[in-house]
């Protein structure tokens, strides 16, 4: 197979020293600001120049390896908003590994570089041009020779193609006509569900990216292979969630899903479990007690809710409340783990004696109002060293606990 390539490009412009030198020089400026500062510079393309600007203040943090390569050229700010970040790109690519894979919805390429680590060959497709055309030059200047960059869409690649990769990946777009945010997999583009006997045509496994909105179920329903599956959450965010399918897969239930936080902090944590083993636990319920905990954000998506109560040894303060605690500080818990204070009521003055500066981290689990209502109705300020979790107990009554962080 052919390298990236980035000697003729029909579509894409390359800046020139002078343009690049501009770039570099402005790098830390606000966009609107060089804006208005445009007729300074008449011999310079200044829309351009800040557009290359902005894309790269935006990758600083997300894509530090393409953001400090001043070389690299960037689409419009969308394509790198829409693209994966490094750290969860090097854990997809951790998943597989092979002689080839081939990324149907290639799009900046982010996703594709970290896999051109784990197998001798991609194969990176983009139906916009000059995005496929921006994403096969970068590569070559970083090192990637071992991807083939093309321009084609999903479907047309699969209908021509008469090899067989190892793994396919793609991560269909999310966005409607009006840009509006699509989660469903039939909504989306290309439609997964309609190319899967395609793909297993073309593959041995599929590794799917999907939007974090969907229903983990109605997914494994609905695709039928799965094999297993990863929700991804960085610094206690969800960003994704994955998919391996693969011709023989387990029933829905005995599928396993395993709950991911990354964080450059410290080491990730994950909690594996099935579906089966979340409803045969049987957790204990109990009233608050000295230590209580907030699973991360992965754990809450994926639904290990009855689980991490019976793998740490922890109870629950309600089914749905999905708070838990002990009398006994539980060390490596996958979460946040607080010390509570206190147990008060929803009501402003017996609030107010815990909160000298009136303000609070909140947080509602299982409770009738959100939090912006509750800070109109009490007044408290966002901030500070406490944490309020407005939630339901196992006697069906509202209560707040007072906590500070362990």
């Amino acid at each position: 197979m052919r390298k990236a390539e980035n000697a003729k490009i029909p579509t894409m412009r390359l800046f020139t020293p002078e343009e690049k030198q501009f770039i570099q020089k402005h790098l830390h400026q606000a966009p609107a600001t060089l804006m208005l500062q445009a007729s300074r510079y008449p011999q310079l393309p200044v829309l351009e120049l800040v557009q290359q600007i902005q894309a790269r203040q935006k990758a600083a943090a997300k894509l530090p390896l393409w953001a400090q390569n001043p070389d690299v050229v960037f689409p419009v700010t969308l394509s790198v908003e829409q693209s994966s970040s490094e750290p969860t790109a090097a854990f997809k690519a951790s998943l597989v590994t092979g002689n080839l894979l081939i990324d149907l919805t290639g799009g900046f390429g982010v996703d594709s570089l970290y896999f051109a680590k784990q197998f001798k060959q991609v194969i990176h497709l983009e139906q916009n041009q000059e995005l496929q055309e921006i994403a096969a030059y970068n590569f070559n200047l970083l090192g990637a020779a071992n991807i083939q960059s093309m321009h084609a869409t999903a479907e047309a690649f699969l209908q021509h193609y008469t090899g067989k990769a190892d793994v396919i990946y793609l991560d269909p777009a999310r966005r409607g006509g009006r840009d509006e945010k699509l989660h469903l997999l039939q909504d989306c583009e290309p439609d997964v569900l309609h190319l899967l006997p395609l793909l297993f045509e073309k593959a041995e496994a599929v590794l799917l990216k999907t939007s974090p909105m969907l229903d983990i179920d109605q997914a494994l329903e609905q695709l039928k292979h799965v094999h297993q599956l990863w929700v991804v959450a960085v610094q206690n965010e969800v960003k994704e969630v994955l998919y391996l399918l693969q011709a023989n897969a387990p029933a829905p239930d005995a599928v396993k899903r395993n709950a991911v936080n990354l964080s450059p902090q410290a080491a990730s944590q994950t909690l594996s479990f099935t579906r089966t083993a979340e409803e045969a636990a049987s957790p204990v319920y109990t009233d608050p007690q000295e230590f209580v905990y907030e699973p991360n954000a992965a754990i809450l998506k994926a639904g290990a809710f009855r689980f991490l109560s019976q793998q740490y040894k922890l109870n629950k303060l309600h089914p749905n409340s999905h708070l838990y605690t002990s009398a006994v500080l539980v060390p490596d818990f996958p979460g946040r783990s607080f010390r509570c204070t206190a147990v008060c009521r929803y009501n402003k003055k017996e609030l107010m004696r815990y909160l000298p500066a009136k303000k609070a981290n909140v947080t509602v689990r299982n409770f009738p109002e959100p939090v912006a209502e509750i800070r109109r109705k009490t007044g408290i300020k966002e901030g500070g060293d406490i944490y309020l979790f407005f939630t339901t107990d196992m006697h069906q009554k509202p209560v707040v606990l007072v906590c500070s962080k362990v």
